[in-house]
């Protein structure tokens, strides 16, 4: 059973962010000072607010870029595969560095910064993913990885495997193009990693990936427009207005099964344990065997008896 965290009613506080600064808001991110990021598809504009609804800065883009994370306030990447350009901007939302793909590779369907020296590109054109060091200019390694492009969302690289994320899809590969992971997942925007932690950012929900078990929901609202989090609470935008969940208060309206897993996985690396269905099976109270049946009746009997034989003393 797919286990659902309803989270309307451990909403902590509405934060004071203008209606009219969300009605039109393509994503929200949060970064992990509280400071709030919203991009606007209409006008390409790029915004940041503080946890009190105040300006700090904006950007003006002249064409659509994706944001790949806010959790280093410092350094922000956004790509645009447009422009076939990566940028870089400060805390005060100013342009800090700018890498063209153009005269370099093909056609860069998806960027991701690894760190501040390297970056992993898929190119559409050879079918190819490039680890590319910006800061020197080289390519450091190449692999082939011939698959659909078309409706890509988000790529991570960590530890020798390769996350790809479509709006139906999470497909995970080793960096030899072996598909060790597969599962459906329903409008996928981004990802998020903390330490060793994958999450799946979606419209109205927030996944979490765990190898022995599949995806598991850890945060979901069907009403809301838009979802994130950074490592104290959860955000939505719901009726336009920006509400603010602890994850402590969401931990504790969660039930104790959470973490079962929420999707069936159709394909298993080799890495995980065949009978692990049978082994869950076991795990879950409640299911009544003979032998507890028998045992039931045994105790019984036995306290039948001692209230007779007092009866006879």
């Amino acid at each position: 059973m797919c286990l659902f965290i309803f989270c309307t009613t451990t909403a902590q506080k509405i934060l004071p962010l203008d209606t009219l600064k969300l009605k039109e808001a393509k994503d929200m991110l949060a970064d992990d000072y509280g400071n709030l990021y919203i991009y606007k598809n209409k006008d390409f504009s790029f915004t940041k607010y503080d946890s009190l609804g105040k300006q700090i800065g904006r950007l003006m883009l002249t064409v659509p870029f994706k944001i790949q994370s806010v959790q280093n306030p410092l350094n922000v990447p956004l790509f645009s595969e447009n422009a076939q350009e990566m940028k870089f901007i400060d805390q005060n939302m100013n342009e800090i560095q700018r890498i063209d793909f153009k005269q370099k590779f093909g056609f860069i369907r998806m960027a991701y910064a690894e760190d501040l020296q390297q970056m992993w590109l898929l190119d559409d054109s050879t079918k190819r993913l490039i680890q590319y060091n910006f800061r020197n200019d080289t390519t450091i390694n190449s692999y082939p990885f011939d698959i659909s492009f078309e409706d890509l969302t988000d790529l991570l690289v960590y530890e020798t495997k390769v996350y790809i994320l479509t709006q139906k899809h999470i497909r995970i590969y080793t960096l030899k193009f072996e598909k060790i992971f597969e599962a459906p997942i329903e409008n996928g925007k981004r990802f998020r990693r903390e330490n060793d932690t994958i999450l799946v950012i979606a419209n109205n929900s927030i996944a979490r990936y765990i190898p022995e078990k599949g995806m598991v929901t850890v945060f979901e609202d069907q009403n809301a427009q838009i979802v994130d989090k950074n490592i104290l609470s959860y955000f939505e935008i719901n009726g336009n207005k920006l509400y603010l969940y602890s994850l402590e208060n969401v931990k504790k309206a969660s039930p104790q099964k959470q973490a079962e897993p929420q999707l069936e996985i159709p394909q298993q690396s080799t890495e995980q344990p065949v009978e692990m269905p049978q082994e869950k099976k076991e795990e879950i109270p409640g299911n009544s065997s003979d032998n507890t049946i028998e045992q039931l009746i045994e105790e019984t009997s036995e306290i039948q008896a001692a209230g007779v034989e007092k009866l006879i003393n």
